[in-house]
């Protein structure tokens, strides 16, 4: 699907390049330009489902007291059965909740690889120097950088499931401060989204027109990269990773 998307270039490349040269609260705010990014990871396959957005005082939209990740999480507890690529429905969401964030869903149709925002730059420019395909990649202003693969977390055999839950107890986030594997059960922000705070978001550093990728391609330089900002080795970080596909 995504290499299909991946053909019409010429548009969703503009796309990139118009939102490069934007602030994410810029990007979220323009009605028409949040709409054809939207649209356009749900085109590139990627599943969406509507978020919550910042309140002011930093707090976030939701109701609840003290929510550990403001802006940061769906506003609905069916985000997964929720989450859809349909045009008609995404149009509805985002001209009814104009200030709403948007997740995707990943374990389904694609993974994120969550690195630390200089780590993944670091790798990014390895990964492009060195001729590898990279796919889309977005950035946080919570200091990380998103890589957007291909799945690995659907086998034919429903016991292999490799469940992430590293998303769905997000005040265990701290917890996990190096590479961060966002598979079946989790999700990410897509852009455009917007943070608590002035001027802050998510937003695209390469589009969805860029085809997925298999996890396994961009591994070595985004853990080797990790480790090096960390100080430390990366080896036990990989012990749950699902490399046995």
């Amino acid at each position: 699907m995504s290499g299909t998307f991946g053909d019409r270039s010429g548009r969703q490349g503009r796309l990139s390049q118009w939102l490069r040269g934007r602030r994410p609260k810029e990007a979220a705010d323009d009605a028409g330009g949040r709409e054809s990014l939207l649209l356009a990871a749900a085109g590139a396959g990627l599943p969406l489902a509507p978020a919550a957005h910042p309140a002011p005082g930093y707090r976030c939209s939701c109701d609840r007291v003290g929510c550990p990740t403001p802006a940061r999480h769906p506003v609905s507890f069916a985000w997964q059965t929720q989450s859809t690529t349909d045009r008609a429905q995404i149009e509805r969401w985002a001209r009814h909740q104009p200030q709403a964030n948007f997740v995707t869903a990943t374990g389904m149709v694609h993974d994120v690889l969550d690195v630390p925002l200089a780590a993944g730059r670091e790798a990014l420019d390895r990964l492009l120097g060195s001729g590898v395909e990279v796919g889309p990649v977005a950035e946080s202003d919570d200091g990380r950088m998103l890589f957007f693969t291909l799945t690995r977390g659907t086998p034919e055999d429903e016991d292999e499931w490799w469940p992430c839950e590293l998303d769905c107890h997000p005040e265990t986030m701290d917890e996990h401060p190096g590479l961060r594997w966002h598979c079946r059960g989790s999700y990410v922000l897509v852009p455009p989204a917007r943070l608590p705070g002035d001027d802050r978001g998510v937003s695209w550093v390469r589009g969805p027109e860029h085809p997925l990728p298999d996890p396994l391609t961009l591994l070595e330089a985004l853990t080797d990269a990790c480790a090096r900002h960390a100080g430390a080795d990366a080896g036990p970080q990989g012990a749950a990773w699902p490399l046995g596909r």
